[in-house]
């Protein structure tokens, strides 16, 4: 928090490290994570690096990790994680890290490649099986009790005079069976049947278990067939079909005996490889078990090392070879503790030179760093959405964590929503450890996660504003009792939809306000727009002139402390001025109308009589005397307050050329002035040699027109020129964007009291046993709608408009937001970022 008002002081520091300590003392430094290094080597090669052999063995050390954590997954392992955080291991430790990822990987190579040899070996088995069961099938099937290979001849061949041939002499038919995927089955009948012009007969039937794939481990289905032919012109032209549609073909006896001996030899191996199969699966599971528990803190060594290297070869080394030398930022309140860690790491290289770490001047400008916890963090990511802040420029994170949220519930004021947000966020804070723990890729849970206070603050403020706006659900509270006393019966409320508020009646109103907020029959008013959209418009105005005079204020505080007096005088002082004698004088006005005209018996002091603050605003910027009202005496709202206006414009106006003018201006004489003594300094001491030695030295010549200075002067005419149209214009337009705040509690009430209308009124119209079952459902529905609109859809619309109200209207008085952020190098930062890579 010490930061957060405006960014840490840094400093530029050198940094000699013995070569033998530099990793110890980097390591120190990464788990610290407050140095950012700079770049020695801008030019080199990454290949040509000095510790590009040992990122390379890093990054083998992943790869092996990666196909480790892969086999884990696919066996549905749990990873431990304990939540350790091992520090780096020495460079030495690496040999054994290797090794034994090195061993894992081959014994775990070894084993998938031996089970993949044993599962495919187990389908061949298997489908063998299947095809002598479905072929003894086939051949039994055949009608006549024939010998098979008559029977399919018969079946094949239904030409009489080839038959005639046949039943002269004996006909040799072959047969081939195989395996095929069922899927393939129709095309490749119809490819046997065209190819061999039906001169085939063709039998299949399917497997009803599917077969395990042994190369991807999918389940796949399969069916067997047979194929009779004769000749072997048919049997290579079968089998290349077979070939092209991946059929697998296996040996099948003709005799019935020599199918039923090779069955059982079949089912005695396929037991023997159960068996062998069973053991290989627990030696994988066993290695994969022990790599398990200790992947996690593998992955997070091999992070730590690879980056510590990365690191590494940012550095120079010195002439000698011995001695490495860093440039890095520092935060300057964090220097002895930088020193600490370096002491740290030396004793543990066992080094007996010390580090230097050497504080040097530079003018470039640093990086900007706040340093944030979990609940600023949220806000300050915000503003940095924007545009980093500029080094030592104020920060608006701290204006904004109060500010954001008001805002925001001005829009969403509502009792019954803010609630529902407020303990949507609630549960979030109170489990935040083990929400956090359990990490997810879910883009849309991490940001509703990482933004938890800013919707706890805002669900917060909604409860405020919606307690002063007397709204939940569309319904208002009456906690104080109301303080309006009509004589209105139900029959007259009823049979009267036109009734309306009238303040200015004591008999139905005694002139008392209500204690907190609004009076809760405005809800039941026909005129409850009209008063509430007087109400919340000039409320938007005043918030939004006050949240832009404080953004110009704190300008002040950067001028100050930057000490540019320049800027307060020719920029700070004529901009408050023109708010202030322009908007902030309207803002006076709306008081004095509250304050000066109300429901009194006097007609001159009425709402009747009192003047538009508009139009009143616009005549006096366009010099417009006011005009009274009928029937009312006065003009003005207060005496002398036409020249007061008139004054106040003149003023107000002339400002803008101060604005635009003054700051060139003032610089361009101040950079002339310094020519004029560099020139005349330059001549008196040419002068003087000249007189001495008896020469003769012209005077200088001025500098060309169109030179380098009057280039600067140009461009400052023109920055400034456009800074002035921006701040005059947008005060006009800044203060009508504030009428969003209004506008967006309009239309939030209004759609609230619609969708109660429209939809939970509709469950309260039956009056028997039905209307309870029918209500459940008709407020499911409505609650349904309410958080998926009413909390949802309008909590982002108001939350956008909130973030363009502080990035435009607010931010743009005080903030440049031109620097580049502090980017420490941190051990967390960079296992966050690979732990998010992976899962990815």
């Amino acid at each position: 928090m010490g930061s957060l008002f405006r960014s840490e002081e840094m400093a530029l520091c050198q940094l000699f490290l013995q070569s033998e300590a530099a990793y110890a003392c980097v390591s120190e430094l990464g788990e610290l994570g407050l140095v950012q290094f700079r770049d020695l080597n801008p030019d080199v090669n990454a290949f040509q690096r000095k510790f590009v052999s040992e990122v390379r063995r890093c990054d083998e050390m992943e790869r092996k990790l990666r196909y480790l954590e892969k086999e884990i997954k696919k066996d549905g392992i749990p990873m431990l994680d304990t939540g350790e955080n091992p520090e780096a291991p020495q460079p030495r430790e690496m040999i054994d890290l290797e090794a034994t990822f090195e061993k894992l990987e081959n014994e775990l190579r070894e084993v998938n490649h031996n089970a993949e040899a044993l599962k495919r070996n187990f389908l061949e088995l298997t489908e063998l099986k299947h095809i002598l069961r479905k072929t003894q099938v086939f051949f039994d099937e055949q009608e006549g009790g024939l010998h098979p290979t008559e029977s399919m001849t018969r079946a094949l061949i239904s030409d009489d005079s080839i038959a005639r041939q046949v039943n002269a002499g004996p006909v040799q038919l072959g047969f081939v069976a195989g395996v095929i995927l069922r899927e393939r089955i129709p095309a490749f009948e119809r490819m046997l049947w065209r190819a061999c012009r039906g001169n085939v007969f063709l039998r299949q039937a399917e497997i009803e278990t599917p077969l395990e794939d042994p190369s991807t481990g999918d389940q796949v289905h399969k069916s067997v067939f047979i194929i009779f032919f004769q000749g072997d012109q048919l049997k290579s032209r079968v089998r290349k079909i077979c070939e092209g549609f991946r059929a697998t073909l296996y040996p099948c006896p003709e005799a019935p005996s020599q199918r039923r001996e090779m069955a059982m030899g079949v089912m005695t191996r396929i037991e023997d490889l159960n068996t062998v199969l069973g053991q290989t699966q627990d030696h994988r599971h066993r290695v994969l078990v022990a790599a398990a528990k200790n992947i996690k803190n593998w992955f997070i060594k091999v992070v730590k090392i690879k980056a510590i290297y990365h690191t590494l070869n940012l550095f120079n080394l010195d002439v000698t070879q011995k001695c490495l030398i860093a440039e890095c930022w520092v935060p300057l309140l964090d220097i002895e503790t930088i020193q600490l860690a370096l002491r740290r790491g030396t004793e543990r290289s066992g080094s007996s030179v010390p580090p230097i770490l050497n504080r040097m001047d530079t003018f470039e400008d640093p990086p900007t760093y706040n340093r944030t916890n979990k609940f600023t963090g949220a806000f300050q990511n915000l503003v940095d959405a924007y545009g980093i802040a500029s080094y030592r420029e104020i920060n608006p994170t701290p204006y904004t964590i109060i500010s954001f949220p008001f805002l925001f519930a001005v829009m969403f004021g509502d009792l019954g929503h803010g609630c529902l947000m407020f303990l949507f966020a609630g549960f979030l804070v109170l489990r935040e450890k083990p929400l956090a723990a359990k990490k997810t890729d879910n883009e849309v849970w991490n940001i509703f996660f990482a933004g938890r206070y800013i919707i706890l603050l805002m669900g917060l403020f909604s409860m405020y504003t919606g307690f002063i706006y007397n709204d939940i659900f569309s319904k208002s509270l009456n906690l104080f009792g109301s303080h309006w006393h009509t004589n209105y019966n139900e029959s007259t409320v009823l049979s009267n939809k036109d009734l309306q508020i009238n303040p200015s009646l004591s008999s139905d109103y005694d002139q008392v306000p209500y204690p907190v907020g609004l009076d809760p029959v405005w809800q039941l008013a026909l005129n409850k727009i009209v008063f509430l959209n007087a109400y919340k418009m000039k409320i938007s105005i005043i918030i939004g002139v006050l949240h832009m005079l404080s953004g110009v204020s704190l300008s002040l505080y950067n001028y100050r402390y930057f000490k540019d007096r320049l800027s307060i005088y020719c920029d700070f002082i004529p901009q408050v001025i023109f708010l202030v004698f322009l908007f902030f004088y309207m803002v006076l006005l709306m008081f004095i109308k509250w304050v000066s005209y109300g429901p009194q018996n006097d007609f001159a002091n009425s709402p009747a009589c009192a003047p538009s603050i508009l139009i009143t605003f616009i005549n006096m910027v366009l010099f417009k005397d006011a005009v009274a009202l009928a029937n009312c005496d006065t003009v003005y709202m207060f005496a002398g307050q036409g020249a007061l206006q008139k004054f106040l414009v003149i003023v107000a106006l002339l400002c803008v050329p101060i604005m635009l003018l003054a700051k060139p201006i003032y610089i361009m004489r101040q950079q002339k002035e310094k020519h004029v003594q560099l020139v005349n300094g330059h001549a008196t001491t040419e002068n003087g040699d000249a007189e001495g030695a008896g020469r003769v030295v012209q005077q200088p010549p001025p500098p060309p027109a169109g030179g380098h200075d009057e280039n600067e002067i140009g461009e400052l005419f023109i920055h400034q020129g456009i800074h002035t149209i921006e701040y005059v214009l947008g005060s006009v337009s800044h203060t009508a964007s504030y009428l969003r705040l209004w506008a967006l509690s309009l239309a939030h009430a209004q759609l609230s009291e619609v969708l109660w209308s429209m939809v939970m009124t509709k469950g309260l119209i039956l009056n028997s046993w039905i209307g309870g079952v029918w209500l459940w459902f008709v407020f499911g529905f409505w609650a349904i709608l309410t958080v998926g609109i009413l909390v949802l859809m309008e909590g982002l619309s108001a939350f956008l408009h909130t973030l363009r109200l502080h990035w435009v209207e607010f931010q743009s008085k005080f903030y440049k937001g031109l620097g580049y952020a502090f980017a420490p190098f941190s051990f967390e930062v960079i296992l966050n970022t690979a732990s998010t890579a992976v899962e990815e």
